[in-house]
């Protein structure tokens, strides 16, 4: 067909085209795989037997079925023990095993598994008086209780609480409250820490957990531990080692720009990364830079606040350095409900008075979990379990010594009240394993025997940490040392020594 054809043709078919931006016909896909979500409930008789009589066939089936684990693989839920109670800083097994835990479980048992009948009678009342109230919507005689006991033990004009359910939750909080207080927005942290496993607090973790959630919030930035793994801090003597460790952190925030950095978020001692206590003038450094450069300084406290050092909070080994913002959880209730507390100085909390803190929970302030934390402080102080403390660290130091040389597979050492960790070495002097990699078979060696001698704890290789409950007795801690000993040449015969 000829061109003039085709125009004759078009010019006889009646159409209108209009100017705009109309949206063309689409249909969204049908579910077709449609699963029944409304059949009748039914759920187990085994429910309606009394807490503590199911076999442990019936527990290992709900596990297989139904539990999910967090920092490790989900098969590793299948030789998980089955834990049937626990008594001072013993636990039992449904096999009627008996185990020293010797971290606490995660850092947090400080009170061992015999609670004060003041704490659990006063959880019991409060959850029968009122279980709960929105902290924006009423305020609890417990919230102003244990508000009013933080403000009065934590040094300096620290004195504007807030309680979350988590460590993790409590550094949220910690970031949000700088970053609206400064209107500045990054953060500064080592990369041998752990601040949590939220979206925040886990980008603010410098080990291996941080790549979990894919590294890429932005808004932190990573500064070098004063003790490095592979390499040495210039200088003779450790007063210029840490004048030089202060240097690189004060180039690094002059690199970054003060004006954008809102919060330098440190451990106080640095827990899972292997009980590392800055050494002398380190923080007060840190503080001065700090204060230089209109930066506010937040102390994590999570793992060894309310006692585990010796002192009640970590950094007040630091003399003359009160931070900005502190944050404690575990031993704020010796784990026996979850509770966390971030506080701020005077200034902080008045600055807040005009506008929202920017972060919030449901569960924030719950006057349970308040009265429970709130006792056990109370009995920490009133029972002086930080002098009992004080008193066992030269017991333990010297013990971790002697320990460390009679075993070749331990490089050093580290100790500070009843916090301890030993450093793995091979027989050429290196590194074994780093903390990212799968356990090495020598380490699962060193569990094997461990478990055999009667010792629960968490194993973090290279690192092997020490953290009894803060209420054990000379003659537990002790024994906790010889069945680590014992274990230990297992770890030396597993690594060719």
């Amino acid at each position: 067909m000829s061109s003039s054809a085709v125009s004759t043709a078009a010019s006889t078919i009646v159409r209108q085209v209009v100017k705009g931006s109309r949206s063309w016909p689409h249909k969204s896909p049908a579910l077709t795989k449609v699963i029944e979500n409304n059949a009748p409930i039914s759920i187990s008789q085994d429910h309606d037997l009394p807490m503590g009589s199911w076999t442990s066939d019936q527990i290992r089936d709900a596990v297989s079925d139904h539990v999910m684990l967090t920092w490790a693989p989900g098969k590793a839920r299948h030789n998980i023990p089955i834990i049937t109670h626990g008594q001072g800083p013993y636990v039992f097994d449904d096999k009627g095993n008996k185990f020293l835990d010797w971290t606490s479980q995660a850092v947090c048992c400080n009170l061992g598994y015999d609670l004060p009948d003041s704490v659990t009678e006063a959880t019991m009342k409060q959850m029968k008086n009122l279980p709960f109230i929105y902290g924006g919507l009423g305020i609890a005689e417990i919230r102003a209780r244990l508000s009013k006991l933080c403000g009065e033990i934590l040094p300096g004009d620290l004195q504007g609480m807030v309680f979350p359910s988590s460590g993790s939750e409590a550094n949220e909080a910690a970031i949000m409250a700088a970053r609206r207080y400064t209107k500045k927005y990054k953060v500064i942290n080592w990369y041998r820490s752990y601040h949590g496993g939220t979206t925040n607090s886990q980008q603010a973790t410098g080990d291996f957990r941080r790549w979990f959630g894919g590294d890429h919030v932005p808004g932190f930035v990573k500064a070098s531990n004063p003790f490095p793994l592979f390499w040495d801090l210039k200088g003779e003597t450790e007063e210029e080692r840490t004048q030089m460790a202060l240097n690189m952190l004060e180039e690094q925030v002059l690199n970054e720009g003060p004006d954008t950095i809102a919060l330098i978020q440190f451990e106080s001692v640095v827990g899972g990364g292997g009980v590392l206590v800055p050494p002398k003038g380190y923080m007060q450094g840190v503080r001065a830079i700090c204060d230089k450069y209109n930066i506010l300084l937040h102390c994590d406290e999570v793992m060894v606040g309310f006692g585990r050092t010796g002192k009640l909070f970590g950094f007040q080994h630091y003399d003359g350095v009160i931070p900005d913002i502190v944050t404690a959880a575990k031993g704020i209730s010796s784990a026996a409900l979850p509770i966390s507390m971030m506080a701020t100085r005077k200034h902080i909390m008045e600055a807040f008075d005009e506008m929202p803190l920017g972060w919030g929970s449901t569960y924030q302030a719950h006057p349970v979990a308040m009265a429970c934390a709130y006792e056990n402080v109370k009995y920490l102080l009133k029972n002086d379990v930080i002098g009992h403390v004080q008193a066992l660290a030269p017991k333990f130091e010297e013990t971790m010594k002697s320990i460390s040389e009679n075993h070749p597979s331990i490089k050093q050492y580290r100790s500070v009240g009843l916090f301890g960790c030993f450093d793995v070495q091979t027989p050429d002097g290196s590194n074994p394993q780093l903390q990212h990699t799968a356990i090495s078979s020598a380490f699962v060696a060193y569990k094997k025997a461990y478990t055999e001698n009667g010792l629960m704890g968490l194993l973090r290789p290279p690192h092997l940490h020490v953290a009894p409950p803060l209420i054990i007795s000379e003659s537990e801690l002790m024994d906790g040392f010889e069945r680590q000993d014992k274990a230990l040449y297992a770890l030396d015969d597993a690594l060719g020594f």
